[in-house]
């Protein structure tokens, strides 16, 4: 993950944004977003995550 504290990153993220987090790209970031158990947020076709969400999700991954 890049080295920025959470709360600099905006409070909804896209695909892009969870492709710099997590260091991959941007096509396993919408891989990611089909997962049932990933905090997903879809506007019409666009798909968003809240960033708070986001954080904690990854956190009880391991």
């Amino acid at each position: 993950m890049e080295n920025k504290d959470r709360l600099e990153y905006p409070i909804v993220l896209t695909a892009k944004e969870i492709s710099k987090i997590l260091k991959i790209s941007k096509p396993s970031s919408y891989e990611l977003m089909k997962r049932s158990d990933f905090p997903l947020v879809q506007i019409g076709r666009c798909k968003r995550v809240l960033r708070d969400d986001f954080f904690e999700w990854l956190r009880n991954l391991s």
